[in-house]
């Protein structure tokens, strides 16, 4: 049993899917950090220095903090500033993906187009293009 757990787990399909997932995450993490520290803070100063992270309503009456961490603690809130961050970072995300897919589409459908060599000639069509280049050679 161990055997095969071993041969199922590196074969190439789960090597290439752990990578991709390993990859995948490092990616999510940049593009938190560029909506998070880069482009939030820049949509806040457009729209008079709002931080979306702190906009939440409180879902009883004991909550009455001013900002988000502060309002957890007090009870539930629905932090609706943080799933507009998380729809910005998954739209971000989705136009990349989206980028990227497009430009192996393109690199592939130009490989395509490229002209493929003439195929060889057959061995005895060579043959026979020798024999007849030695007999103009002997005229």
């Amino acid at each position: 049993m161990l055997k095969e757990f071993k041969e199922f787990a590196l074969k190439g399909n789960v090597l290439d899917l752990a990578i991709g997932v390993i990859i995948g995450v490092a990616f999510g993490a940049i593009i938190k950090s560029m909506v998070d520290d880069i482009l939030m803070p820049i949509i806040g100063a457009i729209f008079g220095g709002l931080d979306f992270n702190n906009y939440f309503v409180g879902l009883s009456g004991d909550v009455n903090a001013a900002t988000l961490e502060a309002a957890k603690e007090q009870g539930a809130v629905l932090a609706y500033g943080s799933f507009i961050t998380a729809a910005i970072n998954f739209l971000i995300i989705a136009f990349i993906l989206f980028l990227v897919v497009k430009a192996i589409n393109k690199m592939q459908k130009a490989e395509e187009e490229a002209p493929a060599a003439p195929p060889a000639p057959p061995a005895n069509e060579v043959l026979l293009a020798e024999i007849r280049d030695l007999l103009k050679k002997r005229k």
